[in-house]
């Protein structure tokens, strides 16, 4: 076996370690629970609400862009994992095992993946109980809903990996919290897209937050509920060319960055973050 594969293996295991030990550590336990139950209590209070006449309960409608909106949110948390990996010296320990940054890359992948499926599926069955008029007994709905996210997790990861590698600190990782936000504000996923001005639907077309929100509401939704949908279209074909685009990027981009980040990490820069991560403690 070649050693970039004894690498992926490594990484492979260590990515089932961390995620087992994410389900089995009291406080990282508690953070897969807590943001799925604040949705479902949003969703429970908009059941009974519909959009506009159409006559679409809002919480039909919510329920798959909240799904699109936390399969998005995994490129927060891959970059949350490579700052503080790199603020405590992990990726200067992998960067001095042979093929070592692929192993750890492999692994990251792995747990952040997983831990991002484990929480969609503590939003998704709970909402299927609570939301009613989902189109959920047909085979197409959960292929669609599949390749969507697929599709959303090559799109979103790699860009994370990116954004993890910019940011020195922990600290000022948390600057891209408010971007995002005010991207989820405006992607449609509390709100259909078409009740906003314009100018925001472009903005938001550009984003693959909203593509994944779309893409999980024509998986889920009835056929009719397209009529609340720019251009009263699911725009497959559409969906595929930007998440795919997003994803070719970010798989270009990751790697060249990731290396030029490796590079650049030795003991004493190590040291020195450690040191002033205990000034701003004390």
């Amino acid at each position: 076996m070649s050693p970039r594969m004894v690498a992926v293996r490594a990484g492979w295991r260590r990515g089932l370690i961390e995620l087992r030990q994410s389900f089995t550590n009291p406080g990282e336990l508690f953070s897969h629970f807590l943001w799925p139950v604040l949705l479902l209590i949003a969703l429970f209070f908009l059941r009974d609400r519909s959009f506009g006449t159409t006559g679409f309960g809002l919480g039909a409608l919510a329920l798959p862009s909240m799904l699109g909106m936390n399969a998005a949110m995994g490129m927060i948390s891959m970059s949350q994992q490579l700052t503080a990996d790199r603020e405590d010296g992990t990726l200067l320990r992998a960067k001095a095992i042979p093929n070592g940054m692929v192993g750890y890359l492999v692994g990251k992948v792995v747990s952040v993946a997983g831990g991002l499926l484990a929480d969609l599926a503590i939003l998704l069955i709970p909402g299927l109980l609570i939301i009613g008029g989902l189109a959920i007994d047909r085979p197409s709905a959960w292929l669609t809903l599949l390749w969507v996210l697929a599709l959303g997790l090559l799109a979103t990861l790699p860009i994370g990996a990116i954004l993890g590698s910019v940011f020195t600190s922990a600290r000022s990782q948390g600057l891209i919290q408010l971007p995002l936000l005010g991207m989820i504000g405006i992607s449609g996923i509390f709100y259909p897209l078409t009740a906003l001005p314009d100018w925001l639907e472009w903005i938001a077309q550009l984003t693959p937050i909203y593509w994944l929100g779309l893409g999980m509401r024509s998986a889920l939704l009835p056929g009719e509920a397209v009529t609340v949908e720019i251009g009263e279209s699911w725009r497959h074909l559409e969906t595929i060319g930007v998440l795919g685009v997003w994803a070719v990027l970010g798989l270009l981009l990751a790697p060249a960055v990731l290396r030029r980040m490796a590079r650049r990490e030795s003991g004493s820069s190590v040291a020195d973050r450690r040191e002033k991560a205990l000034q701003r403690i004390g």
